[in-house]
């Protein structure tokens, strides 16, 4: 039983690729389920780490709310993340981006990474392209 679910794992993980890094700013569209409705919930914000295990990778998103800095992680294999989308490149020199919980304000900005802007555009047209081939794959496979 447990070989099946670590090789269901394994090839899970060759099709899903992460397209961003540390100190990156994304949004995550993650699926919340409240009294039998489904919807959509947008979670903006700054990866300040990312955890690399087999199964288990998570990244931790940042961001400031109300004046409060809320981190959430998030598991990168969850079935309730229905979309990952990049919106800047950051320059950072840091796999931890743990110093950004002190700062607060100016000094709490991330410096966009030279071409960044390219890279973001890049991924969106990739995203799409690959939201308009998935339903028609499904369509012709009904099984």
């Amino acid at each position: 039983m447990n070989e099946v679910l670590i090789n269901s794992i394994k090839a899970d993980i060759g099709t899903k690729k992460m397209g961003f890094d540390v100190g990156d700013t994304i949004k995550v569209h993650y699926r919340i389920i409240e009294s039998g409705k489904e919807r959509v919930q947008v979670y903006e914000g700054v990866v300040i780490s990312i955890k690399n295990k087999l199964s288990s990778k998570s990244f931790t998103v940042r961001r400031i709310s109300y004046d409060v800095g809320v981190e959430r992680i998030f598991p990168f294999y969850s079935p309730k993340i229905s979309k990952i989308e990049l919106v800047r490149k950051g320059k950072v020199r840091r796999a931890k981006l743990f110093y950004l919980r002190e700062k607060s304000g100016k000094s709490s900005r991330i410096k966009e990474m030279r071409g960044g802007q390219a890279i973001v555009q890049a991924e969106r047209k990739k995203q799409k392209d690959a939201e308009v081939i998935a339903p028609t794959e499904t369509a012709a496979n009904p099984a």
